[in-house]
């Protein structure tokens, strides 16, 4: 079970933290520990490139005085600089600018039980164990025909705790762990060379797929794309495969973040309650999923998470709300606030996801004469005010519902609003990233290449 008693010096820390905090005149605080450790390798030609081991604690501490607000934080936990950083934020509050918006949960609005989710396991990962995963996706990568170079392939483990303890009677705490494989490759040589990559990353070490899985992989998509070519300009339906297509929820993640709502920054900003996806399309964000790389006991500030259907039936249902922004909107905290140790609390979104449509990838594409099928998008075209939308782009053409050949060096343009309205979804959804969309179809977008 993940979530469970913090240990007691943590809690005892943070309680210190913030009965200091209030004796100094604070009139609320709130205090978060982050314990990590991590272990990484790089492998490259052959040989172990980099082997890196890390272990970290970040403390930090935010008060409050008035409508004043202020966060330091530390990784040194002796008394001494404990009653330092107290001092130091008291100080820094008495200056601080007046927000009207800040401040921490009242008692009613705190959680005070959460489910036991699946967020972390008891794996003992080895560098060596990391070092033979790194391998062997070299080896299972250069052994596909075309394979030029492995440029990287990479294998690492984490295990994070986390503790939040507040002036308002919160005490919480959780633990999570992460494992990880990726590998980049070439194929072809010259000027004629393509790159493609695959990574898995899961919460338990028994969910990792194959360390060779992923270097094949990774090598039969880079030599897919020899042979590259560029297309004409046209007015074409655009299909994303599913990592591509997890990026429209990261833009939409963004647009109904209630911290841009506020500052009218989104081009959603006036759509709640209204359609902006087809009927049959819908947008969880499960907090809750078991194993999922973005599930969470509590939000950072201690508010108890649930799951949302933020897209029902094409409809925009909600934001996304810490306690600041949910005061500028005058609503409720939908439990999304996320912080570090040295930061103030953020809307953001748990494990974000598309649910599947009914068509196979292959349906969603067999009446499509000429279209494009994107694999890898480039650069940050996209304006979060306006909506407008311009990636590069390469990926494979479509021909008489067929992927038939591999194109790059094209741009896909249009406006996030008509390509909500135009979005069809697939029926092969995977969990793979925390925000995740099966295949995408956006009809009517403007392909430009040559």
């Amino acid at each position: 079970m993940s979530t469970s008693s913090a240990p007691s010096e943590s809690t005892d820390k943070l309680d210190y933290l913030i009965k200091k905090a209030l004796k100094a005149g604070a009139d609320a605080a709130d205090a978060v520990l982050v314990d990590a450790t991590a272990l990484s390798v790089t492998w490259r030609d052959g040989k172990l490139e980099s082997l890196e081991s890390t272990e970290t604690g970040d403390l930090g501490l935010r008060v409050f005085i008035g409508k004043q607000q202020a966060i330091v934080s530390t990784t040194d936990r002796r008394m001494n600089t404990l009653n330092e950083l107290v001092d130091r934020a008291i100080a820094m509050v008495r200056e601080a600018p007046a927000d009207e918006f800040c401040g921490i949960a009242s008692s009613d609005q705190i959680s005070h039980q959460w489910p036991k989710l699946e967020m972390a396991d008891d794996a003992k990962m080895t560098a060596e164990t990391l070092i033979e995963q790194a391998r062997t996706a070299e080896a299972a990568a250069l052994a596909i025909p075309g394979v030029s170079q492995c440029e990287s392939t990479d294998a690492g483990s984490s295990s994070s705790a986390i503790t939040l303890v507040a002036s308002n009677g919160f005490a919480g705490h959780y633990r999570r762990t992460g494992y990880s494989v990726s590998a980049a490759v070439l194929a072809g040589s010259g000027t004629e060379m393509e790159r493609d990559y695959d990574y898995a990353s899961t919460v338990f070490r028994s969910d990792m797929p194959d360390a060779a899985a992923i270097g094949r992989e990774a090598a039969e998509r880079a030599v897919k794309h020899l042979g590259s070519r560029k297309m004409p300009t046209a007015r074409a339906p655009v299909v994303m495969e599913p990592r591509i297509a997890s990026s429209m929820l990261g833009h939409l993640a963004g647009a109904i973040s209630g911290a841009s709502v506020a500052r009218g920054t989104s081009f959603l900003k006036d759509k709640l309650g209204e359609k902006i996806f087809r009927d049959d399309i819908a947008v969880i964000d499960d907090p809750f999923r078991a194993r999922g790389l973005r599930s969470k006991s509590f939000d950072g500030e201690g508010i108890a998470p649930k799951p949302l259907n933020i897209i029902d039936q094409g409809k925009l249902t909600t934001w996304l709300l810490d306690l600041r922004s949910a005061r500028q909107l005058g609503m409720t905290s939908t439990g999304h606030g996320s912080r570090s140790a040295g930061s103030v609390p953020y809307p953001s979104p748990s494990n974000f996801y598309m649910s599947p449509g009914q068509l196979s990838p292959e349906d969603l594409i067999k009446d499509i004469k000429q279209g494009f099928y994107v694999t890898d998008l480039m650069g940050d075209g996209v304006n979060g005010v306006t909506g407008d939308y311009s990636r590069a782009a390469s990926g494979f053409w479509i021909e008489n519902g067929q992927i038939s050949f591999p194109v790059n060096e094209m741009t896909i343009a249009g406006n996030l609003k008509d390509m909500f309205m135009n979005l069809y979804a697939a029926n092969d959804l995977k969990f793979k990233d925390g925000i995740d969309a099966p295949t995408i179809r956006i009809d009517g977008m403007t392909i430009a290449g040559v």
